[in-house]
């Protein structure tokens, strides 16, 4: 008789999947709140941190 093992801990590749995944959402989440931040800043504001509205893509995406 034999017999089917359902409690297998998942393979090295499933874990990395995930951590892939996980890393993705957490970059595409920082963005979103970069993005998000600076957008809610006035034009003057922007220019005090030396910024213009169009490096607000530039600044989320570099993650700097």
């Amino acid at each position: 008789m034999s017999a089917i093992d359902i409690f297998r801990a998942p393979s090295a590749r499933h874990e990395n999947f995930g951590l892939k995944i996980r890393s993705v959402f957490s970059a595409w989440n920082d963005q979103r709140v970069t993005r998000n931040a600076l957008n809610r800043l006035t034009d003057r504001e922007l220019d005090d941190i030396g910024l213009t509205r169009g490096d607000i893509e530039r600044i989320a995406r570099s993650g700097n």
